[in-house]
């Protein structure tokens, strides 16, 4: 692809482009790509950053930013606005098929050429402007909507990386080893991988107990020789948070001033939020060094198919 494309120029001003993959699905890959979405923005810097949900059939980041309804994207002389979940301020920019959606309940049933399409309007029509920071939340596994991600982003390379998510469960992980191998086949970086889901933090007693095992996210990034960015347990708060993001920001005491980003501000509180910091730290020193590092050693063999 042409280093001129129309996606190469709608992009020419974003810095860095995070893919957020999964092996399989229900490991928490859309609550950590928010997380990582707020966390950038939270950084000291300020910086400007866009999240693109092309989890086509299962759009969940405008729920979990509080904006499934009541926003419509406008189209523009210059393409299509994205949806500024931070208000005024105009730092954090969101897109997803969710927005086009009749109705939130309705399903999205396309074959592979219109989820290709649908992509590549994603990239090549909205208006994201200067970004520092553009976080790409994938659908599980590793199908039409990534091999379409990484035709049209070709031309971009240099500006690639990708975060991989896992449970510590051996079933996961298991998964997990196959998204590691398809970054290898289409040499996509990996900044590291995230053990989501590791624990329970009892609310009452603050007890930690594993559900889920824990631990073999790390063992797999060291045996992938990927860096081990951390663990996240299940964190109720956050849970509450996302699911009902509207109205858990709104709670706060009424004396008070209401906060310009609110759910920013109730996401401070949780107990997320000081662990993926430190998460986000050590993703945005690898993303200032340079150039990511791609894994050299590849355990499993991968097999690129394109489209006829």
């Amino acid at each position: 692809m042409s280093t001129d494309s129309p996606i190469a120029r709608r992009l020419a001003n974003v810095k860095h482009i995070i893919l957020v993959l999964s092996g399989k699905g229900g490991v928490g890959k859309s609550s950590v790509s928010t997380q990582l979405a707020l966390s950038l923005y939270a950084l000291e810097s300020s910086p400007r950053v866009g999240i693109l949900d092309v989890d086509l059939t299962g759009p969940s980041i405008p729920r979990m930013f509080g904006v499934d309804e009541g926003y419509d994207v406008h189209q523009s002389s210059a393409g299509w606005v994205p949806i500024y979940v931070d208000g005024a301020e105009r730092r954090l920019a969101c897109m997803s098929v969710g927005f086009l959606l009749k109705r939130k309940e309705d399903s999205v049933v396309w074959r592979g050429p219109k989820k290709n399409a649908m992509i590549r309007q994603f990239l090549s029509d909205v208006r994201w402007g200067d970004l520092d920071y553009l976080v790409v939340d994938t659908p599980p596994g590793t199908g039409d909507e990534h091999l379409s991600l990484m035709e049209h982003l070709a031309p971009l390379q240099t500006r690639l990386s990708s975060v991989i998510v896992t449970t510590p469960q051996a079933v996961a992980l298991t998964d997990a080893i196959k998204g590691i191998s398809f970054t290898r086949v289409v040499s996509l970086p990996v900044l590291g991988l995230i053990e989501n889901m590791s624990g329970y933090v009892c609310p009452c007693c603050g007890e930690i107990s594993n559900i889920f095992s824990t631990g073999g996210g790390e063992e797999l990034a060291k045996r992938e020789n990927i860096p081990f960015l951390g663990r996240l347990p299940v964190d109720t708060e956050l849970v509450d948070l996302l699911d009902s993001p509207t109205a858990a920001a709104s709670q706060g005491d009424p004396q008070d001033p209401p906060p310009s980003f609110p759910l920013l501000a109730k996401y401070r509180q949780t107990p997320s939020f000081t662990l993926f910091s430190l998460i986000v730290r050590k993703i945005a020193d690898a993303l200032s060094q340079p150039s990511a590092s791609i894994p050299e050693s590849a355990a499993v063999d991968g097999t690129l198919v394109s489209e006829p």
